[in-house]
């Protein structure tokens, strides 16, 4: 689905998150990307909305991505991967935006090794959303969906 109107909302996956299925799939489960951004776009169009999808190994590639959204999203869905402990470019990004974002990890972080524990990004996200599997990109589009009705 497309939209003109500024109801779409970007959906970022940072990196190594193009190996889901078969990356340690003990901590990650079977799911690839394809099935993440199948089940996001069902979700945006139930809602009516429309979702962008972007994943990169390259922070910098993820960060035009996020400055590109300001002209015609509405919101953010971040999986950033291990540049959520590590990218303050990216946390200024998203702030620099200023649109809605809800950080997303498929596993739970705090019950993993103690660097994941911090994350860059949840002090400028709306929401964070920790351990649902893929299925956090469905919550969080229906976040970010329910905020856009509420505001129109």
């Amino acid at each position: 689905m497309d939209s003109s109107d500024g109801r779409t909302i970007l959906v970022v996956n940072g990196p190594n998150l193009n190996l889901l299925g078969t990356r340690e799939p003990a901590t990650y489960g079977s799911a690839t990307l394809a099935d993440v951004e199948r089940d996001a776009e069902a979700a945006a169009t139930r809602h009516g909305v429309a979702c962008r999808f972007v994943q990169s190994n390259h922070v910098g590639e993820l960060i035009d991505a996020i400055h590109e959204a300001r002209d015609d999203c509405s919101g953010i869905v971040i999986n950033a991967g291990g540049y959520t402990h590590t990218s303050v470019a990216l946390r200024d990004a998203i702030a620099a935006v200023a649109l809605p974002t809800i950080e997303v990890h498929i596993s739970n972080v705090h019950k993993r090794e103690d660097f994941r524990h911090h994350s860059y990004l949840s002090a400028v996200c709306e929401a964070v959303i920790v351990g649902a599997g893929i299925h956090g990109y469905v919550l969080a589009i229906d976040h970010l969906a329910q905020r856009l009705s509420e505001q129109s």
